[in-house]
């Protein structure tokens, strides 16, 4: 165990680099000798809001260093943070603070009201208030089982779900960061995903954690501001999604991959197809990490540069501490080349979500974390993913893996992006459709006739449907369900 809680660090940090930026967004700095007091006159000036020890506190601020604040002096009192997306519909907010119930909401101005909960906005009055806290007397949790934050799965349809994630929890997620992604006090980390996210979130406060230097990009920006953020601010690591890894890849060739000096370039929260990631190790990155995470349980595995081969189809081998299998549906651990349910284990994965016992006992297990993907691990410990559990497709009685049909539809030159979903028949149970973005001169008959030459009769798509873009929730996975929707009754379909 470090420390008992994960803003113990901060004025160690103020004590030994006073003058080490700690947070920049834009022109706007904040050292570590800022910080730490910051966060001390924050907390106490929750306290006084009323906010206690296991108390839950809705975050639904704009990327920015005032969310980064809020987010350590809730950690500090021993409260949890519940992100809430400021994005979101005021229906889609009122449906999670009904849910989890959260003493206080903090808010960016002007917000609506989320009865009969409490908000606070984050606001001149606010900022002067908390001027006025003495720092030297604000309370601090110093237990490591503290909860910490309340880490939802992505996306927002269907009941809210996610772990209790402890101090201690966190701690040992960002060991995983030091021993894998080698973070350390002299990076400048950027982060370019939103703060709700996962990986943003976490990546931020492990820098911080450290007395690393973390700046703040907030969407929405363009590809070319990107660029020149990294440039200037000479960042070392950072976190992407493959969506804005594609926004990249289609700038004009500049001679030299445009983010070549980033130490590590981690792409998350989607897995990429392996000709995508060669052509952004060739175009964005020669440093380009493909990691493998949950919201809920955390780290599972790296995808490194020097992978290729058979390699680059996998999402790379287990991060340290974490232990990978994939099982039979009695549990029944598989041998190497076997298709079934992924599960895994670490001091960094919880035990159990948080107030939702009958979601818990399918998703955690025996001290196993079910993230509900199917894949298999070849025989060098490579992990493959063949799909979700949820999104597998049965065809007649036959299992299929919608990857299967995407990896081959992917490789044909002018597809852009492909999207495998099960389409209702009467007389199969399920059929194929492919939902396809084309970037030049590709027809259905073209991808059917690929898809026959390459697969089993029985996983070759119905139909092909040509689409602007897939729909994709926050982190940048594919919603399928949205998809699904829009198929129209099998006899429509000429």
């Amino acid at each position: 165990m470090l420390f008992a809680n994960i803003t113990e660090t901060l004025p160690l940090n103020a004590k030994r680099r006073p003058d080490h930026p700690a947070l920049i967004l834009g022109e706007r700095a904040v050292t570590y000798g800022e910080l730490a007091p910051l966060v001390a006159r924050t907390a106490a000036h929750l306290a006084g809001l009323g906010v206690r020890r296991d108390d839950l506190v809705g975050v639904a601020l704009k990327d920015s260093i005032e969310h980064v604040v809020a987010m350590l002096a809730i950690a500090r009192l021993g409260a949890a943070i519940l992100p809430i997306d400021w994005r979101w519909g005021q229906s889609e907010k009122q449906r999670l603070v009904d849910f989890f119930a959260p003493r206080l909401v903090l808010t960016e101005p002007g917000a609506e009201a989320l009865p009969p909960f409490g908000l606070a906005a984050v606001d001149e009055a606010w900022h002067a208030a908390v001027a006025r806290q003495d720092a030297a007397t604000a309370p601090a949790c110093t237990d490591p089982d503290a909860p910490l934050l309340l880490s939802l799965s992505s996306g927002t349809t269907g009941r809210p779900k996610g772990p209790m994630l402890t101090h201690r929890l966190l701690q040992n997620r960002f060991l995983q960061h030091w021993a894998c992604l080698s973070f350390h006090e002299q990076d400048r980390h950027l982060v370019s995903t939103p703060l709700y996210f996962g990986g943003g979130r976490v990546f931020a406060l492990s820098h911080v954690y450290v007395g690393a230097t973390t700046v703040l990009l907030p969407l929405p920006y363009q590809p070319e501001e990107l660029i020149a953020t990294v440039r200037r601010h000479r960042i070392t690591t950072m976190f992407i999604v493959p969506t804005m890894l594609r926004r990249l890849m289609e700038m004009p060739d500049a001679g030299a991959p445009l983010l070549a000096g980033v130490r590590y370039v981690i792409s998350g929260g989607a897995a990429l197809r392996p000709a995508e990631r060669l052509e952004a190790l060739q175009k964005v990155s020669p440093n380009l990490i493909n990691y493998y995470s949950s919201s809920e349980g955390g780290a599972v595995s790296l995808l490194l540069p020097e992978h290729g081969g058979e390699a680059a189809n996998s999402v790379g081998r287990p991060v340290f501490m974490t232990e990978v299998e994939v099982v039979d549906d009695d549990d029944g651990a598989l041998a190497p080349g076997a298709t079934g349910h992924v599960r895994y284990r670490g001091p960094g994965v919880p035990s159990a979500l948080y107030r939702d016992a009958e979601q818990s006992a399918s998703m955690f297990r025996h001290g196993w974390f079910y993230p509900g993907d199917l894949g298999m691990i070849d025989a060098h410990g490579f992990l493959h993913l063949t799909g979700r559990a949820k999104d597998m497709i049965i065809r007649g009685g036959v299992n299929i893996y919608p990857q299967d049909v995407e990896r081959v539809l992917a490789a044909v030159p002018g597809v852009h992006d492909v999207a495998v979903v099960g389409w209702p028949s009467r007389a199969f149970g399920e059929e194929l459709a492919a939902f396809v973005v084309r970037r030049g001169e590709i027809d259905e008959a073209a991808l059917i006739s690929r898809c026959k030459a390459e697969l089993a009769s029985y996983k070759v798509p119905r139909a092909i449907f040509f689409v602007d873009a897939l729909p994709k929730n926050s982190s940048g996975k594919v919603t399928k369900a949205a998809l699904v929707e829009r198929l129209p009754p099998l006899d429509a379909k000429t």
